[in-house]
């Protein structure tokens, strides 16, 4: 129950390369995007600290310091320079030795890390530093300030500025972007699905025409073939099925011809032997007669003779009858009789009635063919009574609600193997690979179903609850009513 499940939940193949296209388009989008975000990210940011980076540098450059300073003269040179902030407006920071002054009302910034003061110690070309406070980017900027003593010499004053610009601006021209990028991804998906139903169309079509193709040969049109078109592997399949279809056709003419050969051999064969067979069996009806006369020896060439010449002939009128089935010229001629008292004619003819239980309900009537009925009810009582034990038991069921009348043959033998029972009806089927020989020929119950298929019923084989064969039929009354009910014989 595992695989029809999960089949039925399983998407179709138009659904999973539809899907698998949207995937593609997805994934390259969003990794476009990202690419062309970080790549413009580091732009806008770059672009924004170089500019202030030397901005400041040029402030600091132009600004006059005086040392010894003061708080108020290292203020007022903070207010000078956060006056000249671009592109966007800072707040400047500075520190001399113990005195601390800014261009706010705060002589410090804690924005301004201790990783910065270092390395604006260490670089006298300055350093800067890009942190995130509160949720808000900041670009921080450390300078020491230089005296100029000509020569290319320039010494420390020991004033170190410091600038914090906020970023707001080009954080918001970030975001922008990204929400661009977002609102521009489902239009693009949405606008992906029109290639993807174009390629998923030239994909399954050939699979669909594959599909019609392996149908149309399944019911049996051999000559099927597929239109090859281009140049691709789906042209490849399509000219190898129709290779494959070509031969398949090839070879099933072959064996239907060779079925037919041997059909009409053996038809013909056995129309052949009929005459001969016809006049050996009178023959051997006088030597039956004439043997209590004769020698012992003699007398047992007689009776073999005899009972293989019943045989030979028995398996004659036998292959004969599977050749009008094969040549679809059985034919019924069917009458509405009694299908208790048909049951019993079959027993008495063969003189079997005292072999077997009967449970044959009277009234039981039905549109059937009598001989061939006849011939049904003989193979399989015949059967039971040569491979089964007795008592064997005829039991009749008649139809009800419309149904089928079911005639049940058991018997007490041992029952049929397992291996056996899907070959029971097969044509000269044998139990034991090693018996050559048997009773019968081989064909009572290949005939028996051919017989009970032609009045449109089934036949079939099983083993009873308690041990033995029982063979159960089943066959339309052709009547249209109900049957009596069922009365112990």
């Amino acid at each position: 129950m595992r695989f029809p499940l999960r089949r039925a939940f399983r998407p179709g193949l138009r659904t999973r390369l539809i899907a698998a296209f949207l995937l593609v388009a997805a994934v390259s989008a969003v990794t476009t995007a990202a690419l062309t975000y970080q790549s413009a990210r580091s732009a806008i940011l770059k672009q924004a600290q170089d500019q202030a980076v030397e901005q400041f540098r040029e402030q600091i450059a132009t600004e006059y310091f005086a040392l010894p300073t003061s708080t108020a003269a290292l203020q007022n040179a903070c207010r000078t320079l956060a006056r000249a902030g671009k592109p966007h407006p800072w707040f400047v920071f500075a520190e001399y030795g113990t005195l601390r002054a800014s261009s706010t009302s705060r002589p410090t910034s804690t924005v301004v890390t201790d990783a910065l003061r270092r390395q604006t110690h260490a670089n006298a070309h300055g350093s800067f530093q890009r942190v995130i406070q509160d949720g808000t980017p900041y670009l921080t900027i450390g300078m020491p300030v230089m005296f100029d003593r000509g020569a290319m010499d320039e010494q420390r004053s020991g004033i170190y500025l410091y600038a914090v610009m906020d970023l707001k601006t080009e954080s918001i021209t970030i975001e922008a972007m990204v929400s661009a990028a977002k609102n521009g991804a489902l239009p693009a998906l949405a606008v992906a699905v029109v290639p993807a139903l174009l390629a998923a169309r030239s994909v399954l079509r050939p699979v669909r025409d594959l599909r019609r193709a392996a149908s149309s040969m399944g019911k049996g049109r051999l000559d099927t073939r597929i239109e090859v078109k281009g140049s691709d592997e789906l042209a490849d399949l399509a000219w190898t099925f129709n290779e494959s279809a070509k031969e398949l056709e090839r070879s099933v003419e072959e064996l239907q011809k060779a079925e037919a050969r041997a059909r009409r051999f053996a038809s013909d064969v056995s129309h052949e032997l009929r005459t001969p067979l016809a006049g050996m069996l009178a023959v051997t009806e006088v030597l039956d007669e004439d043997a209590d006369g004769l020698d012992p020896d003699t007398a047992r060439a007689v009776r073999l003779i005899s009972a293989e010449t019943g045989k030979l002939a028995t398996l004659v009128e036998d292959l004969m009858e599977i050749s009008r089935f094969d040549a679809k010229a059985a034919e019924l001629n069917t009458d509405e009789v009694d299908v208790a008292e048909a049951i019993r004619k079959t027993l008495q003819s063969r003189h079997w009635q005292d072999r077997v239980v009967t449970r044959l309900p009277d009234g039981v009537r039905a549109m059937i063919d009598p001989r061939r009925f006849d011939i049904v009810i003989a193979n399989l009582v015949g059967n039971a009574l040569r491979h089964g034990s007795e008592p064997v038991t005829v039991r009749l069921r008649p139809a009800r609600d419309d149904g089928p009348l079911v005639v049940e043959v058991a018997d007490a033998g041992p029952g049929i193997d397992a291996a056996v029972l899907p070959h029971i009806f097969d044509r000269f089927f044998k139990a034991d690979a090693a018996r050559t020989r048997s009773a019968g020929s081989g064909l009572g119950l290949a005939i028996t179903r051919e017989n009970v298929r032609l009045h449109g019923g089934t036949v079939g084989a099983a083993n009873g609850p308690e041990g033995g064969a029982v063979f159960t039929v089943e066959l339309p009354t052709g009547l249209g009513a109900a049957a009596p009910a069922e009365a112990a014989r």
